[in-house]
Parts: structure tokens; sequence; C-alpha cells
């Protein structure tokens, strides 16, 4: 899942929408094979326009970690270095969710956004595009345009006949993937493959331990890392959490939970604005349109937006209250019947996106978020399960459970797990901060309390309560940047920690 670039992730409205990559070689920038230490060098153009100070190098792995000495494949990372050397004290790897969510650019946005200056003196900012995306490796199923792939949520469903057509395309999905897979590369993507290249980077940059900073996606990421190498991890930030190892079906259905409790802060905040919008004078007149509105599209569609889309879009805009007032602008003209300003809407890149029509380099993120979301972990491969878990959580979650319940690509998917999915490690030092939004649609506060008890001893939680999908640097709490800046500069892991809305 991931964030908004810029708002903060991956889920970003990204999470249908992927982003925009080409896998370009770096001419400027290598590896020093003989010392195993990068020689830091330029970054690809759309990297190195992003900061003056960020530079790139390549590190190479093992394409699969059970036969180390065979093919190998080059991971592309970037550095924003430190530029007080008597307060530095590693680095700081990032991660900005997805799975598929390039990550390059993470340095440059922390900075951009205000991360404090005692975490630039004390840390190497590192990010990277981790294996199969961007210009690491990347894979493809080469999805287009035409196809109109609904992208790495699944579509609304009203009913098991629909599940069934859904699964028909799902499995076309699955098959197209294995077919674009010619060099084998798609079945070594996964959590537990990055979390060992994390540890080699780490190496090769000379370090004993890396702290790490991953959200949405990244905290599964993060937990994996944490678990699979706890003596060479240092300090942890998992932030708008999985719950898990890995985006598992029950983190998928999650989405339900998260569209539910985020909901009512659109609602109660359409309904001061009724004036304005016209959307309802209560949040329950609110709640009320948005079931007319879907109903009225699943009857009478427009072209490019149905209903299945359009509850998506509401879904994508819970992410951030920044995007409330488009998305009730949205709501404003498909109420009147305004197509012309619906599809004007639908199409503002500044804010929500349209996700049928997504441009043909989304491919690659697409692409990635099935491969390390099937490779992770079992899905169910009965469309029967997927018929069951849509009508419960349709009743437990009507915002959009029939969506996150439905079926995808995992549940016919041929080319993995090829190994258990990572376990949650509880033994190991006590280096794990986790931070958690109360009313996150992606990554809601379950997540961060899953991680809390089975981590144990290794972790506290720092609950914010704000409803935008991303704590640390990407919420605005004051309170949340305090505690997350005085645990990677100095080391001081708080007491479970309750931070008030600062906004």
């Amino acid at each position: 899942m991931e964030r908004r670039r810029g708002v903060g992730l991956g889920l970003a409205l990204t999470v249908t929408v992927g982003c925009a990559v080409a896998a370009v070689p770096i001419a400027t920038a290598g590896q020093s094979r003989g010392t195993g230490v990068p020689a830091w060098g330029a970054c690809p153009s759309e990297v190195a326009a992003t900061s003056p100070a960020i530079q790139c190098t390549t590190v190479p792995v093992p394409l699969d970690y059970r036969n180390p000495a065979g093919t190998t494949i080059d991971l592309t990372i970037s550095r924003i270095a430190s530029v007080n050397p008597q307060k530095r004290r590693g680095v700081l790897l990032l991660n900005p969710g997805g799975p598929g969510l390039a990550g390059l650019d993470m340095p440059a946005q922390l900075v951009n956004r205000g991360i404090p200056a005692s975490v630039l003196d004390a840390y190497d900012l590192i990010g990277m595009d981790t294996r199969g995306i961007g210009h690491s490796a990347p894979v493809d199923c080469r999805f287009t345009v035409e196809q109109g792939y609904p992208g790495n949520v699944p579509p609304w469903a009203k009913d098991a006949a629909t599940v069934a057509a859904d699964a028909q395309a799902a499995r076309s999905v699955a098959e197209q993937c294995a077919a674009n897979d010619a060099d084998g590369r798609m079945a070594h993507i996964s959590t537990a493959n990055t979390a060992r290249d994390l540890d080699r980077i780490r190496a090769a940059l000379g370090e004993e331990k890396a702290s790490f900073f991953g959200l949405s996606y990244g905290s599964a990421l993060g937990a994996a890392y944490a678990s699979m190498f706890p003596a060479t991890t240092d300090r942890v930030i998992i932030d708008s959490n999985l719950g898990d190892t890995a985006l598992t079906r029950a983190a998928l259905r999650r989405f339900g939970l998260g569209a539910e409790q985020a909901f009512p802060d659109f609602a109660r905040w359409a309904a001061e604005r009724h004036t304005a919008y016209g959307l309802g004078r209560t949040p329950t007149e609110v709640r009320n349109t948005y079931f007319a509105i879907g109903e009225q599209l699943d009857r009478e569609p427009i072209p490019g937006l149905d209903g299945r889309v359009f509850r998506q879009y509401v879904f994508l805009g819970l992410y951030n209250d920044t995007t409330y007032p488009l998305l009730a602008q949205l709501w404003q003209s498909l109420k009147a019947s305004d197509e012309a300003a619906a599809k004007r809407l639908m199409t503002t890149r500044s804010g929500l996106p349209a996700p049928n029509a997504q441009p043909i380099p989304s491919s690659n993120a697409f692409s990635a978020f099935l491969a390390v979301t099937c490779n992770d972990s079992d899905w169910a491969g009965s469309v029967e399960a997927y018929q069951r878990s849509v009508v419960e959580d349709r009743e437990r979650y009507p915002v959009f459970g029939a969506a996150s319940g439905n079926i995808n690509a995992c549940a016919f998917w041929s080319l993995g797990p090829s190994e258990p999915q990572v376990k949650i490690n509880d033994r190991g030092p006590a280096n794990i901060l986790i931070m958690q939004n109360r009313r996150d649609a992606a990554t809601p506060l379950q997540g961060g309390q899953i991680y809390r008890r089975e981590f144990a001893k290794r972790s506290r939680l720092v609950t914010v309560d704000d409803n935008r999908h991303g704590v640390y640097v990407y919420g605005g709490n004051a309170c949340a940047l305090i505690v997350g800046t005085a645990w990677l500069v100095d080391g001081k892991l708080p007491r479970d920690t309750d931070c008030a809305a600062s906004r």
C-alpha cells in the first residue's frame, strides 16, 4: 500500500495509481566491486531534479539468495549525506510504501517536507528503488491503458456473479504476468528478499548497523527487516502499519475497516459545508449521499466513471483531508448530473487520479505490487472464499468492504510464494517505534496495535489523533515529530504515547 507523494503513501493515491518510472541505466554511478564500498555519482534525471545534494550508485545483490553465487541484479540507491560528520551516527534506510513505489527521491522528499536538521546531521538518508521497481531490475506484466486494469485495490463487487466475473479477469492478469516473466525474475521479488537486500546495502555502505524508516507497506518491510536481522538493525520507525510482514489478504481486507473509520471525518467536514457543496446537512445525510451516488452510477454509469470507480475515488480521497474539497466537488457534480465537471475533476492531476486511465509507465508499479504481494503469503484460491468475504465485509464495512474483500490476481498466482512468510521476531533489542494515526483509511489503527502486541518488549506505540496516511514528517503532528526525532537522534524510546491533534 502506499502513500501519496508529497502528501504522506505509499499508500498515496498510488495504491491504485502506482508510479511512472523508467528503467534507465546510470552511466555515471557504479559499484566499487573490489572494496564493496559504493562509488557515488549522478542520479537518474528525474531524481537528480529533486535535490542538488542527492547522489546515486548501485549495489549488486543475488537474484536468488538460495543461490548466492548465481545471477546478480543491481539495486539503485540514493543518498543525501550528513553534512555534520561530528554528529553523524550512521545511515537511515528509507522505504515509501507500495509495494511498487520508487523510493530514490524519498531523501529529497523528507528534506523538502522539513525533516528536522538534527536528523540530517545524524544520518545519511538512503533511498532506493527496491528489487523489481524502477531502476532496480524492474518487472513488468505489460499492462496497457486499453486493458483497463483497476489497480492494486480490487474493484467493488455487487454480488457473487460480479466476484465470479472479476475472478476471470484476475486469472487473466496472473497469466499475463507469468507470460511476461521470461527470465524468472518475478518469483524472487518478495519482502523477505528485499529485507535481505537492505542488509546487503548496510554492509556495502560499511555500517555495522542501519536504522530504518518505512511507511505503509514500508512498515511490513521494516517489520521483516527487524525480525530477520535484529543484530544489525539500529533504530527503526514503522509508520502507518499493515500489522504483518506482508500485505496479506487479511491486511487488504482491513482497507474496509480503515475506510469505515476514516469516512466520518469527511462526512462531518462536508456537513459543515453543506451550503457550499449540498451533500447533506448532517454526517448521516452525507453518508446516505455516498451510497445514493454509488448506486446511481451502478445503474447509469457515465463514460469512464461507474459506481466501482466512484467508490475507489472515495476511498483514495480519504487518505488525507487536503483532498476533501476536490472529493466534495466530484460528488457535487455527480449529484447535479454534470458529466463535464465530473470528467474534469477525474483528470485533475493535483488531486484524485483516474484509476482506469493510467499511463502505461504505471505497469511496472502495478507489476511489482503483484509480485511482492502474491509472492509473500498464501492467498485463498477458490472464488467461493472471496464471494463469502465480500458478503461479510459489505455488511461489516459498507463504505468499501465489498471492494477490499474482493478477489485479485494473487488467487491465481503461479510464481510464488517460494518460501514461508517472515514471522515477527519479538527477540532482540528494544528498537522499534510504531507510529500510527487513529483514522487511517488504508492502514487502520489495528495494524499498529498488532505490531505492538507481536513485537512486545521490542517496541513502543505512538498513536496520533488524526486521519491521514503517514505520521512522522508526512502527517504534520508536532507531538509525533518530536517523539520520532528524539528516538532517531537521541535513542529515546518513549513509553506508549498518545499524541493529540495539532492541526
